[in-house]
Formats: structure tokens, C-alpha cells, sequence
């Protein structure tokens, strides 16, 4: 046994004893999902969600637009869309990685101009790559206790004008002494890297991932899937050739490309080591953009005429060693699925974010989950991972699919940074 192995043994121990508890599978599948199924006047229900589209870091359409302008523009469009009287709207959660001062003051100000009221409370929050979801789970845990009646849970990035080295502080000589603590700063590419060979997850594996994701996307994108969860943006743009400064309609993810194939993806060359695995082509897209999602009980909702999307019904997060950051879903997925007294059977979605494809791979392997439930539309690695806002926008990419297919159970998951996993299940309706 590896070293990662053991490692990976005694994170997984504590959560789940053994591998056949880790995936659930036994029980009355059928019950369960009936019972997923039934509503209630106490459900957290989603009345409107959705996101602006994701452009690329540093060269796409929101370049020059800063995250508290992105996450107005969410939040405009989130009350024009929902029709809702802002007033109503009691807190809002966002969550975003990169902003100094974790954005709070910046998203206080981005609430007030989009129309809410000074009556209405924000806050910031950060997990990681999961902070998006976090913003939800928290204002729909704020809902089922009683603390507000309506609030909203977004998530916000903007890589283009924040990210990079100054993103990570250096670490003290007390955490330097430490080497699971030191850990936490190890890059993400290079612990991807060292995890794919470890897991035996092939670069063959990897690159035919990451190009169905391509492909799946830009057939989605052709047909108009994506239209329905996309508010467009006008933003003021620079244009790089010649300087001058223009206002441009932001509708349509920029980075999904037509052709790609694992063929030609095999021909990028390895980015952190020279014999390694994990590429440009196979991990997710540096990329800027936002997403809202309104939440309130099923009988506020109906009580105000909402139309109601969907309905939250559990979340998970544990914690996983640092080094092996990528099998968060591993190991936050059934443990999601014990809260919801379901199994895999029952899901017809599963949106599990592709921060790298040998990473997702993996875990989609190891629970045994079907790859035709996997990103239907395809995932980060094709339109792009804005950090703190992809587990909000899974909820709008997932809710709207379901939608459309005529199906009901999904699945939100995610690795995050440092070592952890969220995951989260919803029904749509």
C-alpha cells in the first residue's frame, strides 16, 4: 500500500468505516425517493436561480468587470426575474476565495445598488471552491431554523483582476513545522498531479473526460440549454488591439470550443511535471462570473405567488487530508446520501465540479456512479470554475436540466481546497 493509500485509509475511516458504507447502495430505494418526492409547507424551495456566463480569466468578456459588478448584476437580475419585492429579502449569502477582506464590504454595496434595501443583511464567506454552495446551504439553514423567511445565496469571482500569487499568504514558522498543516499550501495542479499517479488515474482517462465535458458543452450551448440559467451582462470592455473601451453584452460562455477531442488534447504538453498527466485541456478553466439563487419555505413561496423551481434537501462537507484534496466528493456524496436516506439509483443528475478531470474520474469510479448522470451539460474544464461561484451555479445549471428532462434528484458536489468536500441534494419541480 502506497503511502497515499494509507493516508487516504485513515481519512476515510472515521467517515465511513469501509468502502460498501461509503457508497450506499442496500434499502428501499423506491420509498426513499417517494418520500424525497413528497412537499411539504416547511421545504426550503428555490423561487429563482441563476448565473451570468462565465468568460475567460484575463481575456474574456468580463475582463475589465470587477466581482461586485458581476454579483450586482446577478442580483438585478435575480429580482427582475423573480418579481420578487426586495424588501422581503431578510440576508444573502455570497460566497467568493479571492476578494481582500473576503468582499464583504464590496458585496454589501453590490446588494444596495441592485435594489435591496438597507434592511436587507449580507455577509461573505469562504470556502474555497465551495463557498458558492456554503452561501446556499447557509441561508437555507437560516430559513429552516426560523432566523429569516427569505434570503438568497450567491457566489462571485473574478480571477481576471484577483488571482494569483498574492491570493495565498505565507505561512509562519508554527505552520511550516507542521506537515499536514504545511500541506495546505501545496498548489493544486502539483497535488492533482501527484494524486493521478498515485490513484493510477491515466492521462488516456483524463483527456477523454475532459473532452466529452468539451463536447457535451458546445452541443448544449448550440441547442439554447444554457440560455434559460444565463442573465445576460453589459459590461465596459478594453479592447486589447487597440485600446479603446467599449460596452458589450455579455450572453454566452466564451470558453467552450467546438472540436475537441481526446486525440488532440493528447498533444498538450503535461503543466506541472514533465512526465506528468494534468494539462491546460484537462483541468477547469481560470474564468469570472456570478450566481444567485433565492430561497424561502414552500409556504412563504406559495403564500407570494413564487413560482417554485426546485426544493434543498441536505448537505454534507468533511474534511479529507490536503494532499488528496480531489476526492472530496468521494467522500461527501454518501455521506449527503445517508442525510437524504437515498443511494445512487435514485439520482437522476450528478453536477460534481471538474477542478481536474483525474480528480472527478476517480471518484465517479470509486462510487460507481453512472458517467451518462455526470454533467449533462458538461463542467468546469469546458466553460469554467470561478472559484467562490460554482456551487452556486451548479444549482441553476442542475435545477433547469432536471427541469427540462422531465426528471427530479440531483446532486451539487465538489473537492475543495486544503482538503475537504461538499456535496448536496436537491428535487426539482
Amino acid at each position: 500500500m502506497s503511502a497515499a493509500q494509507k493516508r487516504l485509509t485513515q481519512v476515510s475511516g472515521h467517515l465511513a468505516g469501509s468502502k460498501s458504507t461509503i457508497a450506499p447502495t442496500e434499502g428501499d430505494s423506491s420509498s426513499a425517493r417517494a418520500k424525497l418526492l413528497q412537499k411539504n409547507p416547511d421545504d426550503v424551495v428555490v423561487t429563482a436561480c441563476l448565473r451570468t456566463a462565465f468568460t475567460k480569466g484575463g481575456k474574456g468578456g468580463f475582463k475589465d468587470t470587477a466581482a461586485a459588478d458581476l454579483l450586482a448584476g446577478a442580483f438585478k437580475s435575480l429580482i427582475e426575474r423573480s418579481k420578487i419585492d426586495p424588501a422581503l429579502v431578510e440576508d444573502i449569502a455570497v460566497g467568493s476565495v479571492l476578494p481582500p477582506g473576503g468582499g464583504a464590504t464590496e458585496f454589501r454595496a453590490a446588494a444596495l445598488v441592485a435594489g435591496f434595501p438597507v434592511s436587507a443583511a449580507v455577509k461573505s464567506l469562504n470556502r474555497q471552491c465551495s463557498s458558492g454552495l456554503q452561501a446556499c446551504v447557509d441561508i437555507a439553514n437560516a430559513i429552516s431554523t426560523g432566523m429569516i423567511e427569505v434570503g438568497v445565496g450567491a457566489g462571485v469571482e473574478s480571477m481576471s483582476l484577483q488571482y494569483g500569487p498574492g491570493a495565498v499568504t505565507e505561512f509562519s514558522e508554527l505552520l511550516e513545522s507542521h506537515p499536514e498543516s504545511r500541506n495546505c499550501k501545496v498548489p493544486m495542479g502539483v497535488l492533482s498531479e501527484k494524486m493521478a499517479k498515485d490513484r493510477g488515474v491515466s492521462r488516456k482517462l483524463q483527456d477523454e473526460f475532459a473532452a466529452s465535458s468539451y463536447q457535451k458543452a458546445i452541443k448544449a450551448q448550440e441547442a439554447g440549454l444554457f440560455d434559460e440559467e444565463i442573465a445576460p451582462l453589459t459590461v465596459k470592455w478594453e479592447d486589447p488591439k487597440t485600446g479603446d473601451m467599449k460596452e458589450i453584452t455579455v450572453s454566452k460562455d466564451d470558453g467552450v470550443r467546438p472540436g475537441i477531442t481526446a486525440e488532440s488534447l493528447g498533444k498538450i504538453r503535461p503543466a506541472f511535471a514533465k512526465d506528468g498527466s494534468i494539462h491546460a485541456g484537462n483541468a477547469s478553466q481560470i474564468s469570472d462570473g456570478a450566481a444567485a439563487v433565492l430561497l424561502m419555505k414552500r409556504s412563504t413561496a406559495e403564500r407570494l405567488g413564487q413560482t417554485i423551481l426546485g426544493k434543498y434537501v441536505a448537505a454534507s462537507v468533511v474534511g479529507v487530508a490536503p494532499l488528496l484534496m480531489g476526492i472530496g466528493p468521494w467522500a461527501a456524496i454518501p455521506k449527503v446520501f445517508a442525510k437524504a436516506g437515498i443511494n445512487k439509483d435514485d439520482v437522476d443528475i450528478f453536477e460534481i465540479n471538474e477542478a481536474f478531470a483525474s480528480q472527478c474520474v476517480w471518484c465517479a469510479n470509486e462510487l460507481g456512479l453512472d458517467q451518462k448522470k455526470i454533467n449533462p451539460k458538461g463542467g468546469a474544464i469546458a466553460f469554467g470554475h470561478p472559484l467562490g461561484c460554482t456551487g452556486a451555479r451548479q444549482v441553476s445549471t442542475l435545477l433547469y436540466e432536471l427541469r427540462r428532462r422531465g426528471e427530479k434528484v440531483g446532486v451539487t458536489s465538489m473537492c475543495v481546497g486544503t482538503g475537504m468536500g461538499m456535496a448536496a441534494v436537491w428535487v426539482a419541480e
